[in-house]
């Protein structure tokens, strides 16, 4: 959507073509479409999420608590993305989900329409439909990614949630079988291994204590095994096609 630049006229409102529009606020309850013309016409609001009908907006962003960690999750997406074809990863980008839930997750790895996705990139660029794995930081088991978004995830068939609780200093990753979501368990070398992503491996002690030389070496582990090479040629074919 493109608006023209916002004007403040008061504490509470924008103008934008004559018209009011009111301020975002936490725990003001909208439709998505309101929530998405409130969102644009602030500019300066970088991250805001629609949850089961209630706006959430994020604090400001401590360093270790939260940004450190984000940076290790997108390197470990990142190495394992790079050597696959029609993936895309996404970086805080709004995801449509329904009509109540316009999450902004931390991170996303989508499968591309070409490569038969179940998510979509509208017009107006916004990510529409369930990506295949979210990942979300989290303070600890009080937050809501692991509640109220986690439910909305479920519901909507995410395939794959990942919650990394700094405080506890803990993973929960999660798979959707059968409608709900159980933990993906470890093999027995103690690696998590997805079930959506072959290859996209994670050794749980490397993540929580910043191994960032061992996670790179367990997703280029994984990359090189059968299965992520089966998967890859997957990706690759035509819609149609056999692969």
């Amino acid at each position: 959507m493109t608006l023209a630049k916002p004007t403040r006229t008061k504490a509470t409102q924008v103008v934008r073509s004559g018209a009011d529009i009111p301020l975002l606020e936490n725990g003001d309850r909208l439709t998505r479409s309101e929530f998405e013309l409130r969102y644009s016409a602030m500019p300066q609001l970088k991250n805001a999420e629609l949850i089961e009908g209630i706006v959430h907006m994020a604090s400001p962003v401590r360093a270790r608590k939260h940004g450190k960690p984000h940076g290790i999750v997108m390197g470990w997406l990142f190495t394992y993305c790079q050597a696959m074809p029609n993936l895309e990863l996404l970086d805080n980008a709004t995801v449509r989900l329904d009509a109540d839930n316009e999450p902004q997750p931390d991170a996303c790895l989508r499968i591309e329409e070409a490569a038969r996705g179940r998510s979509r990139i509208a017009e107006d660029d916004y990510v529409e439909g369930p990506p295949e794995l979210i990942v979300e930081i989290a303070a600890s088991t009080a937050s809501y990614d692991l509640h109220d978004k986690k439910q909305v995830y479920r519901r909507n068939g995410v395939q794959e949630y990942l919650v990394w609780r700094v405080l506890d200093q803990a993973l929960d990753w999660f798979v959707l079988q059968d409608g709900r979501y159980v933990e993906l368990a470890a093999d027995g070398a103690g690696v998590l291994r997805s079930q959506v992503f072959p290859g996209l491996w994670l050794r749980r002690s490397d993540l929580l204590e910043g191994n960032l030389p061992g996670l790179v070496a367990g997703v280029n582990g994984g990359l090189a095994s059968e299965e992520a090479q089966a998967f890859a040629k997957d990706l690759g074919a035509k819609p149609g096609s056999e692969s």
